[in-house]
């Protein structure tokens, strides 16, 4: 190696040192894993330099066969990774080893746990692999040069894992990256071929370019040792090219945690050859758990592109819709050009064609996890439920399809799990109803013990228990599924249809009509305050309700509007009142106008705080009750 110039010594981001302290003290109970996260860095490396070859001939400097190189040496107890990819020069090394340059990286932070499992979770995820080298090495030494560069452009990178790193400049004859790793005590094991080649075997099998390893030859006594030779230990196919029936499960798994930077097996996945008018392979996967920067929607998602093997481009969205954008994987088409951009894919008829089949098919493997595993299913929904609850407004030619994914807590449970599928809802339905019922509010508890549930606990009713942020905004575009309307049992005059008697029916008329003197009576009373008064059909044990209008917003799209700064529109709710209820008897026979106005304003006011509501005016509802209490303690 020539003489070192321009070295000087740096400091680690502070996150790049929290990540350090975890990978060196207290992450990885499965060390041999450090392996496999550089190999996958030299394949992304290579894979990189495919393309920019593509437009730029002249970065392969000659030398075309791309490889991944995996060496050791017992005696100076290094294990050495080398590609011949893109490189990095000096301002590379020191942004991408020195850093964690990526948007979100607070939230990353903030995520980290000390939890082993939870943590190697989100450091694969988050694209810091490198660190891992740090589990099984002391001190890590990086070579590189860019593709293109001069020679006399090279970077030697070193650090030993703690607070800082040293870089200079040396030459380097050829092109991309060689890690050698000193490893600690107590980690010989690794500088071994037959331990590194069954980590290769196990871990990056699927990697489609050749990973080599020393071959194993010893001389003939008396002999020389023969020259180094290599030998490729790994399949070097693209796994998604070859027939299902030769892929095991392992292997499948494998390539996820490589293309997800994941720790963890998928859910599910799906593979698939199209052949005719377009010709792609696919290989979708469902993670078994959330990232942390799902709620983003301008996070960064989207599926490996590949162009006949070559591959294009990371995160390329335009093949699913924004509310499957957790889904991984890759996609390979025949039809596209390798000089593809991503406004190209934007406007490009063949990619509405691949984004329609592709959904599809992504709804089609949630539908068959959710049949035949329904355990796992409920985990799938308590991570990704409200981002699916995004589809029905965005996806509407797959309205019905993701409503059969959706998944509720109903009044039938009492723990509040979203468990509930329409189906299942449905199948379950009294007999002569035609709809499905439902009710939103903050929380489980507000929605399960609300008194707009009453008259449907006496007729044996299921309703739908919402209390995500999002459902209200959901159920705006969720207007039917198989050919029941959804009705919100808490907006405009309640209409049981069938389930209601002829009897029960015209009683409800006649105590409406010998109750009109009241309804006037209190409408003066709320003045502004109500749209409506009117007799309650909803109730049973509570005296009054309030009631949204028809065209109304509900609460939680309320609290959207105004979270977002946005103008609410104004809206004043319904009075209900139950005539049968002593409160309401004893306001109705109440001869004082003014106690009977302050008697309607509380009963307004506590069926706001049931409904989950806060107060217009606290202290005038205080007010209220306390001359109500002094008066019946006298």
């Amino acid at each position: 190696m020539s003489v070192e110039t321009q070295k000087e010594t740096l400091g680690f981001q502070t996150e790049v040192k929290q990540l350090l302290h975890l990978m060196i003290h207290s992450l990885y109970s499965n060390k041999e894993i450090f392996l496999r996260e550089l190999i996958s860095n030299a394949s992304d490396a290579v894979d990189k330099l495919r393309f920019e070859a593509l437009s730029k001939p002249e970065l392969l400097e000659g030398g075309a066969e791309l490889k991944i190189r995996v060496s050791f040496d017992k005696d100076a107890k290094t294990v050495t990774i080398e590609d011949n990819g893109i490189g990095m020069s000096r301002d590379d090394a020191v942004a991408h080893l020195g850093t964690i340059a990526k948007s979100g990286t607070a939230d990353f932070m903030k995520n980290l746990s000390g939890d082993q499992k939870k943590d190697s979770h989100l450091i694969g995820q988050f694209g810091v692999g490198f660190y891992s080298a740090f589990i099984v090495a002391d001190k890590v030494e990086v070579f590189s040069r860019r593709a293109g560069l001069d020679a006399s452009e090279g970077v030697h990178w070193s650090s030993k894992g703690e607070g800082e790193f040293e870089i200079a400049t040396v030459d380097k004859a050829d092109r991309g990256t060689r890690i050698v790793l000193h490893l600690k005590s107590g980690e010989n094991e690794f500088a071994d071929g037959w331990r590194l080649r069954n980590i290769v075997k196990k871990y990056s099998d699927h990697i489609a370019l050749p990973i080599e390893l020393p071959k194993e030859q010893a001389a003939a006594e008396g002999e020389e040792v023969p020259a180094q030779e290599w030998e490729v230990v790994n399949r070097a196919s693209a796994l998604w090219t070859r027939p299902r029936t030769e892929i095991k499960d392992e292997e499948y798994q494998e390539f996820y945690k490589h293309i997800g930077h994941d720790y963890e097996n998928p859910l599910s996945w799906s593979h698939n050859k199209v052949e005719g008018k377009l010709e792609y392979n696919s290989l979708l996967y469902v993670p078994a758990r959330a990232p942390f920067d799902l709620y983003q929607r301008e996070a960064p998602r989207g599926l490996k592109l590949y162009v006949q093997r070559v591959f294009v481009m990371d995160q390329a969205e335009s093949f699913l819709p924004l509310y499957l954008r957790f889904i991984k994987g890759v996609v390979d088409s025949n039809d596209l050009s390798l000089n593809v951009s991503r406004e190209i894919l934007q406007k490009d008829p063949i990619i509405d064609s691949m984004k329609s089949a592709l959904t599809k098919r992504v709804l089609d493997m949630l539908e068959k996890l959710a049949k035949n595993e329904p355990e796992q299913y409920k985990g799938f929904w308590k991570n990704f439920g409200q981002v699916m609850k995004e589809g029905p407004a965005e996806d509407f030619a797959n309205k019905e399809k993701i409503a059969g994914l959706l998944r509720f807590a109903s009044t039938q449970d009492d723990d509040g799990e979203q468990v509930v599928s329409l189906a299942e809802y449905l199948a379950r339905a009294k007999e002569g109803q035609d709809k499905i019922y439902y009710l939103t509010g903050e929380t489980y508890a507000q929605v399960k013990n609300s008194p707009h549930l009453e008259v449907f606990r006496k007729k044996g009713i299921e309703v739908l228990l919402l209390t995500d942020r999002i459902d209200e905004w959901l159920m705006s575009y969720l207007n039917e599924f198989d050919g029941k309307p959804f009705v919100d049992v808490a907006r405009g005059d309640l209409d049981l249809g069938n389930l209601d008697s002829e009897e029960e029916k015209k009683e409800a008329e006649e105590v409406a009509k010998s109750n009109e003197g009241l309804v006037e009576r209190i409408k003066a009373s709320l003045g502004d305050a109500v749209s409506e008064v009117r007799v309650s059909h909803r109730l049973t044990d509570s005296p009054a309700i309030l009631a949204i209008g028809e065209q109304d917003l509900g609460m939680q799209m309320r609290q959207i509007l105004e979270a977002s700064g946005q103008k609410v529109p104004d809206s004043k709710p319904i009075f209900e009142f139950n005539p049968a209820h002593p409160l309401i008897e004893k306001l109705d026979g109440e001869p004082s106008e003014e106690r009977f106005g302050d008697l309607s304003h509380i009963l307004f006011d506590q069926a706001a705080l049931a409904a989950g509501d806060s107060l217009k005016d606290p202290a005038a509802y205080v007010r209220r009750l306390n001359k109500l209490l002094v008066e019946l303690s006298v």
